[in-house]
């Protein structure tokens, strides 16, 4: 029983000390977002958001010809 203390109190400290060096350093995700290639992954947001404005501006013109021809 007298080791049995003795395990739980040794267990309970290093728990304590565990829990206070985690509370102030955080999880590290370097090894996570250092993998991630952003520049790829922003070209192709950039080239969808221009397709979209291409679009909206071909419907935009081809209403205004509409107006136009439809004047006449």
């Amino acid at each position: 029983m007298k080791n049995l203390n003795k395990f739980v109190v040794g267990f309970g400290a290093a728990a304590a000390v565990n829990a206070a060096s985690a509370a102030t350093s955080g999880p590290d995700f370097t090894q996570l977002t250092g993998a991630i290639d952003m520049s790829t992954t922003s070209a192709a947001v950039l080239a969808v958001a221009a397709l979209v404005i291409g679009v909206t501006l071909a419907v935009s013109g081809a209403k205004v010809i509409i107006r136009m021809v439809k004047g006449i």
